[in-house]
């Protein structure tokens, strides 16, 4: 039995906030119900890599799922989507704000419908001036704190390559979900689950905020600016520093290529390993090095002389030889290294998926392992492959009235199929 079996969502997420919640809650074993319109999500067709078939973009965000199709603008539709909202445990959107009221369901027609339904979102903003503003990955980065915070002192703000302004909320948000599911056990009512992107990102970058406060008592010592630079009253870029309590930084190693490097984390006890292998056994005990308060102000040079060391190494070799001394330290890995690392294969961490219509393709596997309730991950449906399924299975539709549907409009016509190509 999966963790989340029995439990039945309602999908109605596209790009990557919310396809990243739902997608994690299917890997829990979760029923999700991908409701799509008639020419389907956006991503099946952004960023195509093969022509006429699903982009990596949709394949790696919508594994096991189920996907129908259906025009909400369609009178039938609508009453086939309520039907829907009546049938499942949980619903999950990302659109803009009020755009499922202004398709006819307010929360208040919701709970009409299915009052144990828990309605989840995730919008761009949490209530106040900026509600109605819509929102993508930089600009949640750029609003929450993670930009003004990243990149070196002369430099500009920077973006990070992880998306923790889509999938950083979106996980947020499934967290809210199956919290609100424990709860309804106990009070049998659904509720409203929201995580605002801009709050998803504040609480990633909870340390920065907690460095803003510290400014008010003096500098950061552990910041690069420290103690030669000055300090204004916000929180600084800090380049590779750890942000926490240890001096950190990414130093090269041998090779030359773009991503030999590796970072290393100069622990009080890791000191004298260090500088034994770097040749400086001198400065274990010179009273000008030996502690982390006289290190502070030379943080630079410590770290030059590291890197003297480990450019005489491979990152993999640094990274082996500082473990055995119990110094923190962790390669660059590329995106070709990690794709092809057997660890993270043999953990279901990276896992190769079959696909219909594309071949094999590597995506994520979940990120959470249950030791009672293993993870199989399975490929993104097809454009409503599963619509007739659905509508027997979990509505009780038989083959006439689904035919009735169809002819309808409720699910799309030829002309939307087509646009889906």
């Amino acid at each position: 039995m999966k963790a989340l079996e029995g439990v039945r969502i309602l999908d109605m997420t596209h790009v990557q906030s919310g396809p990243t919640c739902t997608q994690l809650l299917a890997w829990f074993g979760a029923d999700v119900i991908k409701v799509e319109r008639p020419s389907g999500d956006i991503t099946r067709q952004q960023l195509r890599d093969l022509p006429g078939v699903d982009s990596l973009y949709f394949t790696m965000l919508n594994g096991n799922k189920r996907s129908i199709t259906l025009d909400t603008k369609n009178p039938k539709g609508r009453e086939l989507f309520a039907r829907l909202i009546q049938a499942c445990d949980v619903m999950v959107e990302n659109f803009a704000p009020g755009a499922i009221d202004r398709m006819g369901f307010p929360w208040e027609k919701i709970q009409e419908l299915n009052p144990q339904m828990i309605y989840a979102s995730v919008k761009g903003f949490g209530p106040g001036p900026y509600e109605d503003c819509k929102v993508y990955e930089n600009v949640a980065q750029c609003t929450g704190g993670s930009a003004s915070t990243t990149g070196f002192e002369d430099g500009p703000p920077l973006v990070t390559g992880s998306q923790i302004g889509d999938s950083g909320t979106g996980l947020h948000l499934a967290l809210g979900i199956v919290t609100a599911l424990y709860q309804r056990e106990k009070t049998g009512r659904g509720q409203r689950v929201l995580a605002a992107m801009q709050d998803g990102v504040l609480n990633l970058c909870r340390v920065k905020l907690r460095d803003q406060q510290r400014l008010a008592h003096g500098p950061l010592k552990e910041y690069p600016q420290y103690p030669n630079g000055t300090f204004t009253d916000e929180v600084p870029r800090s380049g590779n520093a750890s942000g926490g309590g240890q001096p950190g930084w990414a130093v090269r190693t041998k090779g030359g290529g773009p991503n030999d490097w590796i970072y290393v984390i100069i622990q009080p006890p890791g000191w004298a390993p260090l500088m034994k292998l770097c040749g400086r056994e001198e400065l274990i005990e010179d009273s000008e090095w030996a502690t982390p308060e006289a290190r502070l102000g030379k943080l630079d040079r410590c770290f030059e002389i590291i890197e003297q060391w480990t450019m005489t190494r491979s990152k993999f070799e640094v990274m082996e030889i500082l473990n055995e001394v119990n110094v923190p330290c962790g390669p660059i890995l590329s995106m070709k290294e990690i794709a092809e690392e057997p660890a993270l294969r043999a953990t279901g961490t990276v896992v190769e998926v079959d696909h219909p219509t594309r071949g094999r393709y590597l995506t994520v596997g979940n990120p959470v392992k249950l030791s009672d309730s293993p993870a199989e991950v399975r490929r993104s449906p097809l454009l409503g492959e599963h619509t007739d399924e659905v509508l027997e299975g979990v509505l009780g539709f038989s083959e006439a009235e689904i035919a009735e549907l169809r002819a309808s409009g409720a699910l799309g016509d030829a002309q939307d199929r087509a646009a889906a190509e």
